[in-house]
């Protein structure tokens, strides 16, 4: 699946996003997914980009965490934040964006949406730019290979190409622990790193472990290590005059965990 032109806002300027952000709030197509809540929710006072919506912007695809499937977004993170959304009271919208933009705090900042939701690991530098919510998901990273390659390990990749993604904790990872003879090569998303390793433009591919999983299940790709680097998920909001917003994600995130949809969730997505 190749990228939306909404991709583009990755090169704007923090004043030309924000244009297009009052460009796409008026407008109903956002080919995102719709859930309906009560009015009365814990939402309805919040200052929002729409309404009665919760505006969410995420990169797409990444699964298992998002992805498009039968014209609707899903995955791990549409199905909790669209939940999330029904016990704040709230619609949800969802915007596909490039994540650089959205994890640097850019996107947020303009305004295009109220809440990020991508895979997106809380880290102090992007708290600097973001304010996050409580951890919602425990993450690894992972080695990804060709069947019968002779890579087994990090140390293996002197004089390979590995890919990865821009902007991620990935790429951080592979530059701090590769060999420095190894050629990091950083994609925009998923879907251009799963291309090129098909294409045998790249020797490996590193990043999130449940990702890689689902490249190792069609035969022709193995997992040969992985890297337990204590990365937890959060969703991101700009960094000022979020504090509502993300203490009613909170609260919604904890009354999901206790009657256990949050379970039921992570279940569909990770029983393997």
């Amino acid at each position: 699946m190749r990228k939306k032109a909404s991709k583009a806002v990755q090169g704007f300027s923090l004043l030309a996003v924000a244009a297009l952000a009052l460009t796409a709030c008026g407008g109903s197509d956002n080919a995102g997914n719709g859930s309906t809540g009560s009015a009365s929710g814990a939402g309805s006072d919040l200052p929002l980009v729409q309404a009665g919506t919760l505006t969410v912007c995420s990169d797409i695809p990444y699964p298992p965490f998002e992805f498009e499937e039968g014209g609707k977004y899903t995955g791990f993170d549409i199905d909790l934040i669209t939940d999330i959304a029904s016990e704040m009271g709230l619609d949800v919208a969802i915007q596909d964006v490039g994540f650089d933009a959205l994890q640097s705090g850019v996107t947020l900042a303009a305004g295009q949406c109220d809440l990020g939701a991508s895979a997106m690991t809380i880290t102090e530098d992007r708290k600097k730019n973001l304010a996050f919510s409580d951890p919602y998901y425990d993450s690894l990273q992972s080695l990804l290979v060709p069947e019968g390659s002779d890579i087994a390990s990090i140390d293996d990749l002197s004089g390979k190409k590995v890919g990865v993604q821009q902007g991620t904790t990935g790429e951080s990872y592979t530059r701090e622990n590769a060999p420095s003879d190894a050629e990091v090569i950083a994609f925009p998303s998923d879907a251009e790193m799963y291309q090129a390793i098909q294409a045998g433009q790249v020797d490996a591919l590193l990043q999130d472990l449940p990702v890689n999983i689902g490249h190792a299940k069609d035969g022709k790709f193995t997992l040969v290590q992985e890297y337990k680097t204590d990365e937890t998920y959060g969703f991101a909001a700009k960094k000022e005059g979020s504090e509502a917003l993300v203490s009613a994600v909170n609260d919604a995130l904890s009354t999901l965990r206790d009657n256990g949809k949050y379970q039921e969730i992570y279940d569909k997505y990770f029983t393997e």
